[in-house]
């Protein structure tokens, strides 16, 4: 199946999460998932307009985004995405040091062990 998409890790884009609603997300899977030809879906976190900071949840505001208001992304809200779902790549892309920040909350969100620094609490 050739998919007409070519999302990258990192970067902002509006989706289908469910019809009719259109959601902004946050491509998480590695590129050789997301780029593949065989793969058609990819791992994506979806945007929230609200929340409070915490171990699993990362605040962004709009002029990092490029959104129109502080969104958050929730680590334990990690959904599987068909490629085919993706509507339109935003102009902005988050950084390598942000994409550590909300791998780090994903990880919380399912390993005991983790820390806010990534360390384990032995």
């Amino acid at each position: 199946m050739t998919v007409s998409r070519s999302p990258r890790r990192g970067e902002i884009w509006t989706a289908y999460l469910a019809e009719p609603k259109r959601h902004w997300v946050l491509v998480v899977s590695l590129d050789s998932r997301n780029l593949s030809d065989r793969t058609s879906t990819i791992l994506v976190v979806p945007f929230g307009s609200y929340g409070a900071e915490g171990p699993t949840t990362l605040e962004f505001l709009p002029a990092e985004t490029g959104l129109p208001g502080p969104s958050y992304l929730k680590g334990h809200s990690v959904q599987v995405l068909a490629k085919d779902d993706l509507i339109e790549r935003l102009p902005r892309m988050l950084s390598s040091s942000r994409m550590k920040q909300v791998v780090e909350a994903i990880r919380r969100a399912v390993d005991p062990d983790a820390t806010a620094l990534g360390r384990p609490t032995r």
